[in-house]
């Protein structure tokens, strides 16, 4: 171990960090909603939705009285939804648990919804100058590069978390600097492809020094499963038809357009509304990557030829959503895509 990495860590955040993201504050609300936002996401796209979504909810109060639906709606294009329905579960316990207020400690902070070790970690470090460690994927890359750590496993895992306290900063002074200097170190230079020649490790990387840094750390294999979805897109004049998803599974607690895993159900669906397939008009499939899955959704049209065909959905199937209120509905990002480049035909056609 390296005695003068949290220095120079340190250091170079301070001249060489980001210093003017919107979140960077101490108010443990905003430190938070950022961190869910950027699990996963990067801070360009985090930089768009972070001030609308603060507009919207200013306090945690606001968006624990909120709707899911607002939250999801607000969420749309960000991806990974269950961090939103966790956020808004979350504010709720901080409302109804913590009166309020965000609990300054890791062990509290960790009892959120949607919050794990290194994500509490982030917002005691930020918001209360807790010496805490954070260890997200970016973190793991350094410290596997830096000092040539290699293993799977949570045997392994167990070793960075240990490590990773042992490089902790001696003031809590520093800890903002520290924490923010990880997550750029390894957002804006030992990334995936290290640009080594501005890292300040360069000197004292191992990875480097054994010509292992397109080795470490060892990848972990994803199995990836394929799956076929059918969608209906039922257009009523200027309405579609939107079906609110269940709260587990793909697209949970989003609205979509009738959504089939299996030919025969779809079937089965179309026969019970007195759809004719050979009224139906299929588009070329969508591929869409989820994290385990991909997948091909084939979309097949159909217009309400009359008033009747549309009293065929009771309020119990759906809901009917006019083509210029969309955005106001969270959708899966291929649905929102989908219908963005066909609405110009839509709006026409209506």
């Amino acid at each position: 171990m390296n005695p003068n990495f949290s220095t120079k860590l340190i250091a170079w955040q301070k001249q060489h960090g980001r210093h003017n993201l919107a979140w960077q504050v101490s108010d443990p609300y905003k430190i938070w909603l950022s961190e869910i936002m950027l699990q996963q996401t990067q801070v360009l796209t985090v930089s768009e939705y972070f001030p609308r979504f603060i507009e919207k909810f200013p306090t945690v109060q606001d968006l624990a009285n909120a709707e899911q639906d607002e939250v999801l709606a607000l969420w749309q294009g960000l991806g990974y939804y269950s961090r939103a329905r966790n956020l808004h579960f979350a504010a709720q316990q901080i409302c109804r648990d913590f009166g309020g207020h965000f609990p300054e400690n890791r062990e509290s902070l960790q009892q959120l919804k949607g919050v794990g070790r290194s994500t509490a970690a982030a917002i005691a470090a930020f918001a209360f100058g807790k010496r805490e460690t954070i260890l997200d994927g970016n973190v793991k890359r350094i410290l596997c590069r830096i000092f040539a750590l290699d293993g799977e496993g949570k045997a392994f895992e167990n070793q960075l978390w240990d490590f990773a306290e042992q490089l902790l900063p001696n003031e809590n002074k520093d800890m903002k600097a520290y924490t923010q200097g990880l997550m750029d170190l390894g957002a804006t230079v030992c990334q995936r492809k290290p640009n080594c020649a501005i890292c300040p490790m360069a000197d004292i990387c191992q990875a480097k020094q054994q010509n292992r840094i397109a080795e470490l750390p060892r990848k972990k294999s994803v199995k990836v499963q394929a799956m076929t979805l059918y969608w209906l897109i039922l257009r009523d004049q200027n309405r579609i038809f939107l079906q609110k998803r269940p709260q587990k599974g793909i697209w949970a607690g989003l609205y979509c357009v009738p959504c089939f895993e299996q030919g025969d159900e779809f079937h089965k669906f179309l026969k019970n509304k007195e759809i004719d397939f050979d009224d139906l008009r299929e588009c070329a499939a969508i591929a869409h990557r989820l994290t385990h899955r991909v997948l091909e959704i084939i979309p097949h049209e159909c217009e309400c030829k009359n008033a009747a065909f549309s009293v065929n959905f009771n309020e119990n199937d759906g809901i009917w959503v006019d083509l210029a209120d969309l955005a106001n509905w969270g959708l899966p990002k291929p649905l929102q895509q989908y219908l963005m480049k066909k609405q110009g035909d839509l709006f026409q056609a209506a």
